[in-house]
């Protein structure tokens, strides 16, 4: 089965702009991290790649139109939010409900996000793989959970 790479959306392929609210796709300016094109470029060769956001508001076509107004949305196959999965993050049933959907075993699937306890733990503790993007590794982080400083860094 072609990997598969889970991406939170709010500070991992988008930038959370602090005093702006509602929806990402209706904020007046967005825009994307810093390498995210360039890593979901390259990795869309050899994995199918997902959103999968914790974001309260916004549903999946409202995610999908947010990347597009950075030129994500022609990387990724699909957004996983709460209106789709009953569930919010970091309740593991949210990513049991996204590994059901995909048809995918937890070892076929990369996590990639900025949050350890809303991204990263939960998805370790399901067995996906986990890459947290953090300017310094946090103690005690298990060495089995990868650490880039940005998305300039992500490789397969």
């Amino acid at each position: 089965m072609t990997p598969v790479v889970l991406f939170d959306w709010g500070n991992t392929l988008m930038r959370d702009i602090p005093g702006v609210h509602g929806k990402m796709c209706d904020w007046p300016e967005v825009e994307a991290m810093p390498g995210a094109v360039e890593a979901l470029a390259s990795l869309c060769r050899v994995a199918r790649l997902y959103v999968a956001s914790g974001a309260m508001e916004s549903t999946a076509e409202d995610i999908r139109m947010a990347l597009g107004r950075v030129g994500l949305d022609r990387y990724v196959s699909g957004c996983f939010c709460r209106q789709n999965t009953s569930f919010q993050k970091p309740d593991p049933r949210f990513y049991r409900a996204v590994l059901r959907t995909l048809g995918a075993r937890p070892e076929e699937v990369t996590m990639v996000g900025d949050s350890l306890e809303k991204d990263i733990l939960p998805c370790h503790a399901l067995g996906l793989q986990t890459i947290l993007i953090a300017e310094a590794v946090p103690p005690g982080l298990p060495t089995d959970i990868g650490v880039i400083a940005s998305l300039k860094e992500l490789r397969l």
